[in-house]
């Protein structure tokens, strides 16, 4: 394995960073009293690079069914709490520390089922616009919108989620 392709050319480097303090309010809230999503670093901010995110769960059960994606990999790295986290075979209560790495087409599944508030990162590569996925799904538990099946299966096309 080697190093990509140069992305930037320049001699001398820029003062590029973003730095975003933890204080920071979350940018999205899924459901009332739910889950508090931070956009830390979004596709369009990282050209494409990758999308990570904090997800902060309050002590409500929450989590997506086991699915895969076909475009982007994605991981999870437990901050605090306990997250019950699949790989579609094995299911762990990981906690602090604990990282699942999941490649294009990996069946996983991720869900905060201890009654506690727990924290984690979610890394999506390469970076694709997952902010309008959750911004949907928050829009749809707030707003109180009930979803056909065949309506959720066409959001989850546009967003490369496919429902084991």
């Amino acid at each position: 394995m080697s190093y990509p392709r140069a992305r930037y050319l320049g001699e001398r480097g820029e003062s590029s960073g973003v730095f975003r303090p933890a204080s920071a309010e979350p940018d999205l809230m899924m459901g009332e009293g739910g889950t508090r999503v931070h956009y830390l670093g979004t596709g369009a901010s990282t050209d494409g690079q990758f999308g990570l995110y904090r997800w902060d769960m309050s002590g409500k059960p929450t989590g997506p069914a086991p699915h895969f994606h076909r475009t982007i990999s994605e991981s999870f790295f437990v901050l605090s709490g306990t997250v019950r986290l699949s790989n579609g075979e094995r299911t762990a209560d990981a906690t602090a520390g604990d990282f699942l790495y999941v490649p294009q087409g990996g069946v996983h599944s991720f869900c905060n089922t201890s009654g506690e508030p727990a924290s984690m990162l979610i890394l999506f590569t390469p970076g694709a616009p997952r902010e309008a996925y959750f911004e949907e799904l928050a829009e749809i538990a707030t707003g109180g919108r009930t979803l056909t099946d065949a309506e959720w299966t066409e959001l989850y096309l546009r967003h490369d989620q496919y429902m084991v």
